[in-house]
């Protein structure tokens, strides 16, 4: 009964994000469509690339910070065309309105748009990024309370400001011209401004969005008009060369199919140092409404057409893209999406934002050698996400150098790899840094060691409780490192053993030795290590590192050193001993007992290990050396 309806559904689902079930609306609708109308099929499979476009960009956003640029400047109504005075204010036009506008043509000075600025706040040392409450502007004669008034723009000398006058028609439709202001060096005042010829201000069409910039030598002035003479659709963007010395302006131009599209392509903005044209469009394969796009050239041929993606488009509409003149990388856009001030409807109205972009944090360093301090070269250098383990980066070193980019808010783990060299790492954190932090780069030094007949391996203390198989948790932290160690070398194998003091008997000793280094297996198997790179034996009393008793007389200090658990690494490294950071002799008193709780536990009754007392058992602990 509605052949429409799955196509709407699939817009509405589009411009509110729920881009999955818009997908399924557009095929729907194409699969179902028996109409005669062939584009609309076109512009459904439009929107489901559209769709796509969106998660792709959703999982990888651009590296920037979107935020609304606040009461001072944005009202309940559309405030639009965000003109940066330096660095210190912006012009904009606006209906400076928090309140429900009646209209009537007897009331047009209350709901016309008209330009205000807003100076930034200062601190005691630098400007903020954010602004004082807005002002009327009052240079020179722009404002006038029967038109809209918006789009104001500089030539790039400074001399002439071209903002547009739009009027609405009785069919509620809204006509723009574009004028022109020159300003008087002399007397020091803008004089009257004046409409632009019949060339650029067609008079069927309406005429808006003027910028001006530098291409080259020449000054060329961009405009968006709905004329139909060469168009691709409704608006599209045209340009004209300023002749300087005639003050006049070349018959306009279209800028070509590569920028236009059968939308509307609107809002132009030229960045004279990266030679792009920014502009806005709901022709082109988009993630929202209008979206900002941006291409290489100029003026009359462009390439490259690329989406800025999320988080500077959003599913609602995204115009009057321009950068921010101090900070080249900071931009401001318009918008009505979800966080703007409104009246009645959270998506009615469009608000200025600012878009920040995050800092360029980078990390630089260097792989050098543990004992000779000389620089390892083809080195493989690794970047990976220390919360889930994902890869960021990889470089291969000659040098044994390497720079990364590192976004803010993340924990980083950086491993360095070569044949011959047990793996290096450290860790790097941009956790506390903020988009307002300038650019950064931390230099770090990963060292190697090479494996030598003297290669040691140290691992934290390894602690069990008393008479049991199992290890305390604050064990944990010594094996994830032995855990880390054997991930960022794969070729290694370890056999694992377990040691218990001389008191008990043998045959007790040695199977409570062996479930404890199979608990150290499991432990470790649970973290992905395979089983098969792991050997568990049980060595009972053997081989004690510490005397167990001193002229006769019981040595619980001792005992307790020798009640451990070793590594040796086997497989494709020698056999070498893991030894482990322990606790110092000055840690530890005369009675036995640790003056650091959790470090080291000392068993101070006379029970061994294979004969515990009746009742409750004492803690005991296993110290590896």
């Amino acid at each position: 009964m509605y052949p429409e309806a799955p196509y709407k559904e699939g817009l509405m689902r589009k411009q509110n994000g729920d881009y999955e079930k818009a997908i399924e609306r557009f095929q729907y609708y194409i699969k179902n469509y028996r109409g005669k109308n062939k584009k609309v099929k076109l512009y459904a499979q439009r929107h489901i690339e559209g769709c796509q476009m969106a998660l792709s960009s959703l999982n990888d956003p651009g590296r920037a910070f979107v935020k609304n640029a606040g009461p001072n400047v944005n009202t309940a109504y559309t405030e639009l065309s965000p003109l940066p005075l330096g660095d210190t204010a912006l012009l904009f036009a606006t209906m400076n309105s928090n309140k429900i506008i009646e209209y009537g043509k007897d009331k047009r000075k209350d709901y016309v748009s008209r330009f205000m600025w807003a100076p930034k706040e200062f601190d005691r040392t630098r400007i903020k990024d954010s602004f004082e409450v807005s002002m009327k502007f009052e240079d020179g004669k722009f404002n006038d309370t029967k038109y809209h008034v918006g789009n104001g723009s500089w030539s790039p000398g400074g001399t002439r400001f071209y903002f547009t006058k739009c009027l609405e028609e009785d069919s509620l439709k809204i006509k723009c011209k574009i004028w022109v202001s020159e300003f008087n060096r002399t007397r020091g005042v803008w004089a009257a401004p004046k409409e632009l010829d019949g060339f650029i201000n067609d008079p069927e069409s309406s005429n808006t969005n003027p910028y001006c910039a530098m291409i080259g030598k020449k000054e060329v002035l961009f405009f968006t008009s709905n004329r139909r003479l060469q168009s691709a659709g409704g608006f599209d963007i045209w340009y004209s060369v300023y002749d300087s010395a005639r003050k006049t302006y070349r018959r306009p131009q279209n800028c070509g199919k590569k920028v236009n599209s059968w939308g509307d392509d609107v809002t132009p903005y030229y960045d004279s140092r990266t030679n792009k044209l920014y502009f806005s469009s709901n022709g082109w394969k988009n993630i929202g409404g209008f979206d900002v796009y941006s291409a290489e050239g100029g003026p009359s041929r462009y390439t490259n057409l690329t989406n800025l993606g999320f988080p500077i488009n959003s599913p609602a509409d995204d115009i009057y893209y321009i950068q921010d003149p101090g900070k080249k990388d900071n931009a401001y856009v318009v918008s009505n999406r979800l966080g703007s001030i409104y009246v009645k409807n959270p998506t009615c109205c469009d608000d200025i934002w600012r878009v920040i972009k995050e800092p360029n944090f980078y990390v630089k360093g260097i792989v050098l050698d543990e004992i000779t301090n000389e620089t390892i070269s083809q080195v493989v250098v690794k970047m990976a996400d220390q919360a889930s383990g994902v890869m960021k980066d990889t470089s291969f070193s000659k040098e044994g150098q390497f720079m990364f980019y590192t976004p803010m808010g993340k924990n980083y783990v950086i491993t360095a790899d070569k044949p011959g060299y047990i793996s290096g790492r450290t860790t790097l954190s941009t956790s506390g840094k903020s988009v307002m932090d300038p650019d950064d780069t931390t230099l770090v030094t990963i060292y190697m060691h090479k494996i030598t007949n003297e290669f040691e391996f140290h691992v934290q203390n390894v602690y069990y409780n008393f008479d049991k198989g199992d290890f305390q948790p604050d064990s944990y932290g010594a094996l994830d490192s032995l855990v880390n160690f054997m991930n960022d070398n794969p070729s290694v194998s370890v056999e694992i053993r377990s040691y218990t003091d001389d008191k008990g008997e043998d045959e007790y000793n040695e199977e409570l030795s062996v479930r404890r280094a199979q608990a150290v297996m499991s432990y470790m198997a649970g973290k992905g290590i395979d089983r098969g790179r792991m050997i568990a034996r049980g060595e009972g009393e053997k081989n004690p590192i510490k005397p167990n008793a001193v002229n006769g007389k019981d040595n619980p200090v001792g005992r307790q050193y020798n009640r451990r658990t070793e590594f040796r690494i086997i497989g494709d490294l020698p056999e070498k001993r893991i030894i482990y950071d322990q606790n110092r002799p000055e840690f530890i008193d005369k009675s036995g007992n640790a003056k650091r709780e959790g470090n080291l536990r000392i068993n101070t009754d006379e029970e061994d290990d294979g004969e515990p007392a009746s009742g409750e058992l004492s803690p005991g602990s296993r110290v590896g050396e």
